[in-house]
């Protein structure tokens, strides 16, 4: 392993799933690390560490801009590392041969990436989904067997540190409002996310987002367009009941079916999209048209992404917890005509007036919950004034983390008292979760419970 990583002093800021990752590679190579942490046991408090004492820091993502040590840090002249740059340094020397796929978005990347994954395991490749969707980008690359290809998910928070990292082919799903609270601004957010292209010799692109179109048009690469639309030459995009491809064929005048609509669960627009992404990346290395069709009929999402927890008395209970900005909402709300929406948590400085104004027609009533829950309930007010809407605070038994069911038993309850034959209730926070919950995933788990517990019981 080259000296820099080697019989150095790092100090790693952050106790997470990536700095304890980061850690456990770097001693193994030799160095010495200190994880700097004030909210867990695992790391030590960031008041009083002098810097003096190391050679490089290693920045967990998501690791505020503002707090006082980064701030130090980035003053001090100390080279600054993140876990992604780390790994490709360690895939040149040991997996030199490996390539990297990668997908970004506000919306939509764990599917995605998912999704590549399986087409490409489908293939017969040796291929792995990583990096933000849960194991790391390092463990990936250091893994005994070494992979053909590691497929990364990449968020604003990571894409804003990485330098080094190289793609063969990349897909920006979406740009919309979020993590505006970190990032402070959405051109700030909307730069991290661009930034993947000058890292890729492929872009794959959405064509149907302005955004994503608009901040892509200067960048000189090439770029693959994909489109809920009719296709142009050069483009992936949909014919009739068809996803074809009219780019990566011998003929662009041309289309070849790369699968039926319907091949792709649920079968609802944006989901649709991600597969047109996922199947695109899959063709920038040569996968065939007839394996990506096979794996996306085998395909299905993982949990708390629009999952179904319960149809009962023709009303579906839906678990979409992972909605938790507002397009991610807007595309959740869209996917049905009538809905009892539950909303609400920490907003991460997004607003919500848009939301409500596109999706009004669509909800019946809202059950709002969580500590930004008067940000949707004003946008409610103004725009969608008639439709009926009940907050449940916490019940005092309940406390995050703990057995106590309570909170989202009265959401369930409330819910019940408003959905007839023919709604959806509809879990899709537009929020964060972590002023009431453990993590999305802890929420969507709660949620589901308590349906279980009470739904098919009542009368």
């Amino acid at each position: 392993m080259g000296s820099n990583l080697t019989d150095r002093n790092f100090l790693i800021l952050g106790a997470g799933v990536t700095g304890k990752s980061v850690a456990r590679s770097l001693k193994a190579h030799g160095s010495q690390v200190t994880i700097a942490d004030d909210y867990s046991d695992e790391g030590i408090k960031t008041d009083g560490i002098s810097l003096e004492n190391f050679d490089a820091v290693v920045v967990s993502p998501g690791w505020r801009l503002d707090h006082p040590l980064l701030v130090k840090a980035l003053k001090s002249g100390l080279e600054i590392l993140n876990e992604v740059d780390l790994a490709w340094q360690i895939k040149l020397e040991i997996a030199p041969s490996q390539k990297w796929l990668a997908i970004t978005g506000t919306n939509g990347k764990t599917t995605a990436v998912e999704m590549v994954a399986k087409i490409l395991q489908t293939a017969g490749l040796k291929a792995k989904a990583c990096g933000n969707l849960g194991e790391t980008v390092i463990d990936a690359v250091e893994q005994a067997d070494p992979l053909d290809y590691l497929v990364l998910e990449l968020s604003s928070f990571q894409l804003h540190w990485v330098k080094n990292a190289q793609f063969h082919s990349s897909a920006i799903l979406n740009i919309a409002h979020d993590h505006i609270d970190w990032h402070s601004s959405f051109d700030l957010y909307a730069q991290a996310k661009l930034s993947l292209l000058e890292k890729s010799e492929i872009a794959i692109l959405n064509a149907d987002d302005g955004e994503v179109v608009s901040r892509s048009a200067s960048w000189k690469g090439r770029k693959v367009f994909f489109t809920l639309n009719t296709p142009a030459p050069g483009e992936i995009g949909v014919v009739e009941e068809l996803i074809v491809d009219r780019c990566f064929v011998s003929d662009p005048m041309e289309a070849e079916m790369i699968c039926e609509i319907n091949d792709v669960k649920p079968t609802i627009p944006h989901n649709v999209s991600n597969a047109m992404a996922a199947a695109t990346l899959a063709l920038s290395i040569d996968v065939p048209h007839k394996v990506i069709q096979k794996a996306l009929q085998e395909f299905r999402p993982g949990k708390h992404r629009i999952e179904i927890i319960l149809e009962n008395d023709s009303i579906s209970w839906i678990d979409d917890s992972k909605a938790t900005n507002p397009h991610a909402a807007i595309a959740s709300l869209n996917s049905h005509l009538s809905v009892i929406w539950i909303a609400g948590g920490l907003a991460k400085g997004a607003d919500m007036e848009g939301l409500v104004q596109r999706c009004k027609k669509r909800i019946k009533a809202v059950i709002l919950i969580g500590e930004d829950s008067d940000l949707i309930e004003r946008a409610l007010q103004k725009f969608a004034p008639d439709v009926p809407r009940e907050k449940i605070e916490a019940p005092s038994s309940y406390v995050k983390g703990q057995a106590d069911n309570s909170l989202m038993e009265e959401v369930v309850t409330k819910a019940l008292t408003f959905a007839t034959a023919g709604d959806s209730v509809l879990l899709a926070p537009a929020c964060a979760s972590m002023d009431q919950f453990v993590s999305y995933a802890d929420r969507g788990d709660r949620f589901a419970a308590a349906v279980k517990k009470l739904v098919s019981h009542a009368k």
